[in-house]
C-alpha cells in the first residue's frame, strides 16, 4: 500500500471517529436584525434641494403645467368667440326695426345681452301695435330666461300696464301692488304705487288712494312721481259719507227750564213803585131839593 493511500485511509478513519465521538457545536445566538437605511439628502443648499425635488416630481409638475396651459388656451378661445358673437349680435340688434328682426336676434344669438334687449324691444313694438297679450307673453319669456336682469322690474311694470290696457283692472292692480311690495327699494316701486291711484279712484276707494299718495310722499321723496302724487292728494276729496262729525262745542251748556219757577230774588234796593191804577168814579148821592 502506498503511503498516500494509507494516509487517506487514516484520515477517513479519524474523520469518522471525530464525528462519532465529539459533540455537535451549539448553534450561535441569533443576532439582531440588520436594517439597511436608504441614504437621504441632508444638504441645506436650495439648489440641490430643488434639483432633487425636480428629479422626483418632474412628471407631475409637467402634467399640471400642461393642464394649466390648455385651460388658459380654452378660456382665451372662448372669450374671443364670445366677444365676436356679442359684437355681431349687437350690430344686428342696432339694425333691427321690425318684429321679425328682433326675432332673428333672439333665435341666432341666444344667451347674449343683445338677445335680452331684443325681447324688450319686441314687447314694446307689440304694445305699440295694440298686441297686449303677445307683448305679455314676450315679457314673460324674457323673465323666465333672464330672472336676474337689471330690467326685470321694468318688464313686470310693463306687464301690469298691458293688463290694464286689456281692461283687467283687478289683475293690473294686484300686479302693481305685488311689484311694489316685492322690490320696495327699486326705482319701479314708486311708479307702481302711483299707477294704482287712478285704479283705486275708479273703484271709488278714495281713502286707499290717499293712503298710497301719502306713502309715496313719505317713503319716496326723491322720486319723479312725487309732484304728481302731491297733486293727486290735493285733488282727492273725502266723500261726505266718510267725513268726520263736527267736533262737540266746549261752550257751557244752556240752562234747562225747570218745572217750578224760581223763587223771586229779594233785592235790597227799593223798587220803583208801580203807578196806581185809575179807579172808577164813585156815584154821587142825589142832592135833596129845597122846599
Amino acid at each position: 500500500m502506498s503511503p498516500l493511500r494509507s494516509s487517506a485511509l487514516a484520515l477517513a478513519r479519524e474523520t469518522f471517529a471525530w464525528h462519532k465521538t465529539k459533540p455537535r457545536a451549539p448553534n450561535p445566538a441569533p443576532s439582531a436584525p440588520k436594517f439597511r437605511f436608504m441614504p437621504t439628502l441632508s444638504s441645506s443648499d436650495p439648489v440641490i434641494e430643488s434639483r432633487f425635488f425636480w428629479d422626483r416630481h418632474k412628471k407631475e409638475v409637467l402634467a399640471v403645467l400642461v393642464v394649466a396651459v390648455l385651460a388658459l388656451a380654452a378660456f382665451g378661445g372662448y372669450r374671443l368667440y364670445s366677444d365676436r358673437r356679442e359684437k355681431a349680435a349687437a350690430s344686428l340688434l342696432a339694425a333691427a326695426k321690425a318684429p321679425a328682426d328682433f326675432q332673428k336676434v333672439i333665435s341666432q344669438y341666444a344667451d347674449t345681452p343683445a338677445s335680452a334687449s331684443a325681447y324688450l324691444f319686441l314687447a314694446d313694438r307689440q304694445r305699440q301695435e295694440k298686441k297686449f297679450s303677445e307683448a305679455n307673453s314676450t315679457l314673460q319669456t324674457f323673465l323666465d330666461k333672464h330672472p336676474k336682469h337689471e330690467l326685470a322690474g321694468t318688464a313686470r311694470l310693463a306687464m301690469a300696464a298691458n293688463l290694464e290696457s286689456l281692461g283687467k283692472r283687478d289683475e293690473a292692480l294686484t300686479a302693481y301692488q305685488r311689484l311694489a311690495a316685492s322690490e320696495p327699494k327699486a326705482f319701479t316701486a314708486p311708479t307702481a304705487l302711483f299707477s294704482t291711484v287712478h285704479i283705486l279712484k275708479e273703484k271709488n276707494q278714495i281713502e286707499e288712494a290717499r293712503r298710497v299718495c301719502e306713502t309715496i310722499l313719505t317713503q319716496y321723496r326723491e322720486s319723479v312721481v312725487t309732484m304728481e302724487a302731491t297733486r293727486e292728494l290735493r285733488s282727492l276729496k273725502v266723500p261726505d259719507s266718510t267725513k268726520l262729525a263736527p267736533p262737540i262745542s266746549v261752550a257751557a251748556p244752556s240752562p234747562t227750564l225747570s218745572v217750578t219757577p224760581p223763587a223771586p230774588v229779594q233785592s235790597t234796593a227799593p223798587s220803583a213803585a208801580a203807578p196806581p191804577m185809575p179807579s172808577a168814579p164813585k156815584p154821587s148821592a142825589p142832592r135833596a131839593k129845597k122846599p
